[in-house]
Order: C-alpha cells, then structure tokens, then sequence
C-alpha cells in the first residue's frame, strides 16, 4: 500500500502521518468525501503504516507485516464491506484481492452488484445487519491483537449501517480496546449517526484535480498524456471513475453517438434520430444512463467554452473544435435547459420509463433548447396537467 498509492490528498497524507509521528493516533477516523478521492487507499496506507516494524510513518514495505497488510491479509486488519444477505463468501474474497491489487477498484456491492458485468444492476438491499457487527466486529474487537501493534478496522461505507447495526457498534465506540483503530468511510457526515461522528475525528477528501488524475493515469496506467487529460477531467475528481472510464472500450462510440444525437436533433432529422434511438435502446438501461452522463458533460463544456472561449478548462478536451463549432453556430442554445433537460432524462431512466419514450422526448425538447425556446421540463407530472408543454 504505503503513502504512494494515495492520489492527490497531501492533507489528509500529512495528517495521518502527523498522528503516527507524534503518538496521537485517534481510537475512531471518519474518512468522508465522493467516491474515488482516495479514502480506502489511504486507510490501508494507514493500517500499513501503523502495523510496520520499523515503527515510523513510512511504512517499510519490506517487513512481514507490511507485506500482509499490503495482501490484505494481516490477522490483526480487518476490513468490512456491506453486502446482500445471501452473498457467496467467494465474491467478497474477490473483491477483497482486487481491492488489495488497487485499492480505487470499484469492488463494493452498489456500484458494482457484478464483478464480471459492469453495466449489470440489482434491486438486493446492501447494508450490514446486526448479526455481521455482532459476529465480525464485536467477537474479534473482545480479544488483543495477534501479531501487531494495533487491532486495525476498515468499515467501507459506513453510512450503509441499518439503525440496530448502528447501535451495535456505537456500543464498541464507546468502550475501545486498547491500542484498537477503526476508520469510516462515507461519502458525507450527515449519513451517520451524531452519536458516531462525536467519537470519530474527520478528513475530508477533495475531489481529485484533473491534473493529479491525469498524472496518475499516465503513470499507473501508462497511457499518453493528451488520453490522460481527457479520461482525468471526464472523471470528475474520482480516480475509481477515470479507472472505469478506461476500461469502457466502448466510450468513444458513445461520444460520438452524442454528438450525433444532438446534432440530428437540431436539424430535425427524424429518420436519423430514430434510428440513432433504436440503437441507443440497445446498449441497456445503465449504459443508456452512462450515455447521457456524456451528454451532461458535453453540455457543460458549451457553457465553459461559451463563458470563458479557448481557455476553458474543457472535459472533453480533445472535442475542443467540435465544441468551438457549436458555439458558433448555434448561438440562441439555452444551455441551462438543456442541462435540465438532460437531468430528467437519467432520473426517468432509473425510475425505468421506456427508453424510446424518453430518447424521441428528450431529442424533440432539446432541439427546441438549442433554438433558444424551451423550459427545461421534459415531462410533467400528471398531478400538473395545467404546465404541460406542447412537443
């Protein structure tokens, strides 16, 4: 693990080192920020830290316990991820080797319900239930570390804690076994209990920069910087979505598909809309939703290119051109519409409207949008007839 793996969060990096340095190391951490910022990796960069022979806030990587904990097998580092009741024991050993190999893996049962399909969903519920805290955490918190110098406690997604498991453990808050250590991850503080945050120092982490992404992906990934720049700003300050993003062999299609789609849409092509539809259709209900994610952010650059021209901080930076063009020739575009539009696009696409439905909707109102006439709203409620919007 050590401090390296952490991307972009000298803050937090310097912190936790601070800690281990000065002997003050806190019983209970609440890791908090988006998705992707880094806080898994620099909790196990913290376990390794802190379970290292030598002692210091430089991790060795050379002792035996930094070598278990970087395999994530160190008897005294536990670490819980929340999951489906009915959950094979083989998956969560999966996902706990890949998280190991890199720990900004998408590995967690909500973004991810399949490892081996990405754009596959599930209606299961995800959380931990008394019985895992009472079983996982109570038991094994009750005895002293086996082999290092702290009893070490990852709890992903913390927030994912039913009230009852909550209690549960706000029970092992309250009285710490010596030398024990657990840190939270959640992607906001409002998602836990006050009673759980009173006991847990906090750091934050910050989206990541488009410039610390993009490094990281040139040196981890090793690919060229201009495709670097490109997946780091698409990424939205995770490192988990940028990682994704590079696997989607398929992305650049889907760009293109959108500006097709957008295009087709302002001229009235509905022959070609139609079609391009169908073929969206095709991609499944999540894909679809990625889709239009690319859509948001291409909406998005027309407003920074439109506020601010060629020095924009672009997301899809290699689309500058194509971006410029669009500006210009498509000056009246209310950019703010469109961006609603779009939004209530996603939402009826998870609410599992018909896709046909919502893809013709959406071209019809977004070529009215980009003709600088258009309220944003792409369906209205049946309980608000009176605001319904002619096609």
């Amino acid at each position: 693990m050590a401090w390296k793996t952490v991307v972009d969060q000298p803050r937090v990096v310097d912190a936790l080192k601070r800690a281990i340095d000065s002997q003050r190391v806190a019983h209970a951490y609440l890791f908090y920020g988006p998705d992707g910022t880094g806080k898994r990796a620099a909790a196990l960069a913290f376990a390794q830290a802190l379970q290292c022979a030598e002692g210091s806030s430089e991790p060795c990587e050379r002792c035996e316990s930094c070598r278990k904990v970087g395999a994530l097998i160190h008897p005294d580092v536990h670490l819980l991820m929340p999951y489906p009741k009915d959950t094979d024991a083989s998956d969560v050993a999966e996902r706990i080797k890949r998280l190991a190999a890199n720990p900004y893996a998408a590995v967690d049962f909500v973004r991810r319900p399949s490892l081996d399909d990405p754009s596959k969903t599930s209606n299961k519920q995800v959380m931990y239930h008394l019985q895992r805290i009472n079983e996982e955490l109570r038991r094994s918190m009750s005895y002293k570390p086996v082999e290092g110098r702290y009893k070490f406690v990852l709890i992903m997604d913390a927030h994912l804690m039913n009230a009852r498991s909550a209690n549960a453990f706000l029970k092992l808050l309250e009285e710490p076994g010596e030398q024990t250590v657990f840190v939270l991850t959640a992607p906001r503080v409002d998602q836990l209990l006050p009673t759980i945050l009173s006991r847990c120092q906090r750091l934050r982490f910050d989206p990541l920069s488009a410039d610390g992404l993009a490094e990281a992906l040139e040196n981890r990934e090793e690919i060229d910087a201009r495709k670097a720049q490109t997946y780091a700003r698409m990424a939205d300050g995770s490192y988990t979505r940028a990682l994704d993003l590079l696997e989607n062999e398929d992305l650049m299609i889907h760009r293109e598909m959108v500006v097709d789609f957008m295009r087709y849409s302002f001229i009235r092509k509905t022959d070609k809309v139609a079609d391009l539809v169908q073929e969206i259709q095709r991609l499944g209900r999540e894909r679809v939703k990625g889709l239009l994610q690319l859509m948001l952010s291409w909406i998005r650059d027309l407003v920074l290119y439109k506020t601010l021209g060629a020095d924009a901080p672009l997301v899809n930076v290699d689309q500058a051109e194509a971006i410029a063009r669009f500006c210009s020739n498509v000056p009246d575009a209310d950019l703010e519409a469109m961006t609603e539009l779009v939004e209530d696009a996603i939402m009826l696409t998870e609410r599992n409207v018909h896709l046909g439905l919502v893809l013709m909707s959406l071209a019809t109102s977004l070529r009215k949008a980009m003709r600088g006439h258009h309220e944003g709203r792409l369906y209205v409620p049946l309980a608000d007839p009176s605001a319904m919007v002619e096609a």
